[in-house]
């Protein structure tokens, strides 16, 4: 095996070449600036390369310095990242949702729950993964679905999956928003990753006769492109409140529960001792229950 240099000179090295100075550098250690120097000296005689030209003003990577610099740099931030991981951070909640979630509800929601509790620092993983509590660290996740979710969960109803089909104002039927259900299997659809129009339409007892359709691997994205005018998209009433509310969209057919694909947010059970975890599932309780 390669025997790896001092931990200290490969400390030096790396402060050093983030400022390209070693006064710079032993500030930034709390040691001497003939300290920085003599453990870049010993990693370069380590090494047997030159890592730095002494310049009048400071220092110069070598081509070799630079390329190894980054590669030692790399590994630091990594240590002082996963370091700082390890520190509580007693008012700081990570919640895992999916882009829609956050696009189309929780980040519209936030100046209410900022104002409310402006000491909680409430951090957003949006992702379509499934994120692990234990190892990405996350304190909440909301999740669509069926329970039970974990028996080591506590697991509260958000949203029932109440889909409506909604598009642009100029969709909507003269003197009213609602269209019939022939005329709205005639029109063009904007699809998810869901695909719930086919068993939308067999529930209305029409079959799809769009002119076009628009296929997208989000429904956030399935939203804008409604917003837009470009077909009706079928999407979950309480992700696009806002939008109805604004004019930007009107709900041009029928509710329909699709069943079996609700909305849960999901705590650890040991994290019921997290005063500022308990606050924001306390709030999005709250906050659902107005809206729903």
């Amino acid at each position: 095996m390669v025997k790896l240099p001092p931990l200290s000179s490969l400390r030096a090295f790396d402060a050093a070449g983030r400022r390209l100075s070693f006064r710079a550098a032993a500030d930034e250690l709390g040691v001497t600036q003939g300290a920085v120097a003599q453990q870049v000296r010993q990693l370069e005689a380590h090494l047997d390369v030159t890592l730095f030209e002494r310049v009048p003003k400071g220092l110069a990577f070598t081509s070799i310095g630079r390329r190894y610099h980054s590669r030692v740099a790399a590994v630091f931030a990594d240590l002082r990242s996963a370091t700082a991981d390890l520190k509580p951070e007693p008012n700081k909640v990570l919640i895992s949702v999916t882009p829609t979630f956050a696009a189309k509800w929780l980040i519209p929601n936030l100046p209410d729950f900022t104002a409310a509790h402006p000491s909680i620092d409430l951090r957003i993983l949006a992702t379509e993964k499934v994120s692990s509590f234990h190892s990405d660290g996350i304190d909440l996740a909301v999740r669509q679905g069926s329970p039970p979710f974990g028996a080591s969960l506590d697991v509260t109803l958000l949203f029932k999956q109440s889909l409506i089909a909604v598009a642009a104002p100029q969709f909507a039927k003269t003197g009213g928003t609602r269209l019939d259900p022939e005329t709205l299997a005639k029109q063009p659809k904007i699809h998810d990753t869901h695909d719930l129009w086919p068993s939308y339409l067999a529930d209305l007892g029409v079959r799809d006769q769009s002119p076009r359709d628009l296929r997208l691997s989000q429904t956030s994205l399935a939203v804008d492109a409604a917003i837009a005018g470009q077909g009706v998209a079928l999407v979950s009433r309480f992700l696009v409140a806002h939008d109805l509310e604004a004019g930007r969209l009107v709900e041009v057919g029928t509710a329909w529960d699709a069943g079996g694909s609700d909305f849960y947010v999901l705590m650890p059970r040991t994290a019921k001792k997290n005063e500022a975890v308990a606050t924001v599932m306390a709030w999005l309780k709250a906050r659902s229950a107005e809206e729903s």
